[in-house]
């Protein structure tokens, strides 16, 4: 397997996504490919490759799955309505953006490290 995923830069993919989605996306993983607008830095690569990771470990529809199921519950029962607040309290996301600018994490990171967060957020 591969030990990250294939990236495609400047696809139109995130723009089209964005117009049903509750933020801009700049970039966005859909299995083992990242899409994203433009060029990726290497933390928007680390992020993406977090989710990545996350895919694979729940045999990618877990992963759907669970991504959705969280939004929902953060959406509805946290009550953050469809925000982006909503989206950034979703287990995956709280990961991916507590540790994508750690350039060691993806060396060190354990499995299923996504459930340690709370879900709903803090």
């Amino acid at each position: 397997m591969r030990k990250e995923p294939v990236f495609f830069e400047n696809s139109k993919v995130p723009v089209w996504l964005s117009k049903f989605a509750p933020i801009e996306i700049s970039a966005i993983t859909l299995g083992l490919v990242v899409f994203a607008r433009g060029t990726l830095s290497q933390r928007t690569k680390r992020h993406e490759t977090i989710h990545y990771y996350q895919y694979l470990e729940t045999f990618i529809i877990g992963f759907l799955l669970i991504y959705f199921f969280d939004y929902l519950y953060c959406a509805v029962i946290k009550k953050k309505g469809f925000t982006r607040d909503a989206y950034r309290s979703i287990r995956f996301e709280q990961e991916a953006y507590a540790n994508d600018d750690d350039e060691e994490y993806l060396n060190n990171r354990i499995k299923y490290s996504w459930i340690n967060y709370r879900l709903g957020g803090s």
